[in-house]
């Protein structure tokens, strides 16, 4: 990936002071203004490349619209809940957060709350700070030997588990992602939700909000679980059903719960902070000295790190740049965006384009399919109005705009390695291009079943005409051009001389109307890359 300018950064809240000190110390201009109201950040954006928050921050699609110039979105810190994620991919923007900053923290809280749930220690101290000593009435129970269910089993969930197990806790989870293979190795034995709730007497959750984890635990979950079940939720609010949590708590079906996280923040239905049997915390997950430093750091040096072309962490809505960072990904990328440019061109008359296929072939490419996908569809797209897209947000542009696009890899067929072939249809028209990279230099190898005979470097401006073979066309093009100015640099024709073929002609300066050509020509397009 070419390294993304960022000049200026604006950090709305309360980050350490080490964010700031380190984006300074790699020539970054640090702003840092808290407490905006929306109408405030909205004004001030504008004036900024990047952007780094927390939680308190909101950065919706009003803010994210406003911005101008914005090119990345930093979360010092663990969730993007507070950003809108598809509105910042669709202006091409990356949305980044530091993914391991605050788990120790995180991790460690849970902890404390399975522990304090087991003992009723906040209880039992708020019982003495009142002048009251009642052994009996905080009669808890040992962790050793029970059961602990996991719900997500992320960098978070892995650390609990292993803490937790120092207790004599047996360790059992569920995860969409992780394969059971690989929790097994820390001594968690994955399985169904349906089989996980019966056998829990402890739960914890530890996966992001979104629709399939909004109400996880509800009330149809809390009747399939042990009486008594207690449960910990220090990720987000929502995730444990609220109104579910205190009918099982009433009912006793449910013995304890400690938490952290609320649908709202800070809760004005205090029904459940006010239950004797809740241990509730103001959202204190990342509050230590050591996760906020972690957190701040992390974020400076991420966004330092992309700026200057190293790697890509944390990127939530841009994954397919994380394989960039290297002189051959910036090559492919140029000749992936190049030929969408030329196919772009040439098929300009018969918009819009409906159907993108793309084949990479040999070793060299294999690794490189999914930016390919987006350089080549950055290429067709980019002379669109309105439209800018980038790497991070073309393949949802292309959604929107009703273009199918596929994508197939197959080995090399012996004759040419890590080559690109693209076919897109346009009105109903095919046109197919294909083009490697050579000596470092993406080159056209083909055009719409013209194979040149030497390949077109893909750099300068360029003049594609399709014509019958004609030992008279060169000399005829190049009067015709000599009489708009325009000087010939080089001049590629294919290989096969029968039929309408496609010619490439490198021009000094690009024609101010191809309709001149007209007498000559069937078909022209130019483009300057």
């Amino acid at each position: 990936m070419a390294p993304i300018s960022i000049q200026t950064v604006l950090i709305s809240e309360s980050v350490d002071p080490r964010c700031k000190a380190i984006l300074e110390e790699n020539g970054i201009r640090v702003t840092e203004k808290q407490n905006m109201k929306k109408d405030e950040l909205m004004a001030e954006i504008k004036n900024y490349d990047g952007l780094v928050v927390r939680s308190a921050t909101k950065v919706t699609a009003d803010i994210i619209n406003a911005a101008d110039n914005l090119k990345i979105i930093g979360r010092a810190g663990t969730g993007v809940d507070n950003v809108d994620v598809d509105a910042a991919t669709k202006k091409g923007i990356i949305v980044m957060n530091t993914p391991s900053g605050n788990t120790i923290s995180a991790a460690e809280l849970t902890c404390a709350l399975l522990m304090s749930l087991s003992r009723n220690v906040p209880q039992a101290a708020m019982s003495m700070k009142q002048g009251n000593w009642d052994r009996k009435k905080f009669m808890g129970a040992e962790l050793y030997g029970k059961v602990l269910g996991i719900v997500g089993l992320g960098r978070i969930g892995k650390e609990v588990a292993s803490r937790m197990q120092s207790f004599g806790m047996k360790t059992i989870g569920y995860d969409p992602i992780t394969p059971p293979e690989v929790t097994a190795s820390w001594g968690v034995e994955q399985m169904s939700l349906e089989q996980l709730w019966p056998q829990c007497d402890y739960i914890t959750v530890h996966t992001p909000l979104m629709p399939s984890t909004v109400g996880l635990l509800s009330d149809e979950t809390f009747a399939r679980c042990k009486k008594g079940v207690k449960v910990v939720n220090c990720a987000r609010g929502g995730i444990i059903d609220e109104d579910a949590l205190l009918r099982a708590l009433e009912s006793g079906q449910c013995g304890g719960a400690g938490l952290d996280v609320f649908v709202e923040e800070p809760p004005k239905n205090r029904a459940l902070v006010d239950h004797p049997n809740v241990i509730s915390c103001p959202h204190l997950g990342a509050s230590t000295k050591e996760a906020q430093a972690r957190c701040g750091e992390d974020i400076a040096l991420q966004i330092v790190d992309m700026v200057q072309g190293k790697k890509l962490v944390g990127a939530v809505n841009a994954q397919v740049l994380a394989s960039t960072f290297s002189q051959e990904s910036h090559q492919l990328i140029k000749l992936g965006e190049a030929v969408g440019a030329v196919l772009q061109s040439c098929s300009a008359s018969n918009k819009p384009c409906s159907q993108v296929e793309i084949t990479t072939q040999g070793d060299c490419m294999k690794s490189s399919t999914g930016y390919m996908t987006s350089s080549v569809l950055v290429g067709l797209l980019n002379h669109g109005s309105g439209c800018c897209p980038n790497l991070v947000n073309v393949l949802s542009l292309a959604k929107e705009s009703g273009i199918t696009v596929n994508h197939t890899h197959c080995k090399s067929d012996g004759a040419a390695s890590g080559v690109c072939k693209v076919e897109i249809v346009a009105s109903g028209t095919s046109y197919k291009a294909s083009g490697s990279v050579q000596g470092g230099v993406p080159v056209l190898l083909e055009l719409s079943d013209s194979v040149f005979r030497q390949p077109v470097s893909l750099t300068g401006n360029l003049l594609f005409i399709k014509a019958s073979a004609n030992p008279q066309l060169l000399s005829s093009v190049a009067g015709l051009l000599a009489t708009e100015g325009v000087e010939i640099e080089s001049f590629s024709a294919p290989a096969d001389r029968s039929g309408d073929l496609w010619y490439c002609v490198g021009v000094s300066s690009l024609l101010r109307d191809l309709s001149a050509l007209q007498s000559l020509v069937k078909e022209a397009a130019q483009l300057a890359i």
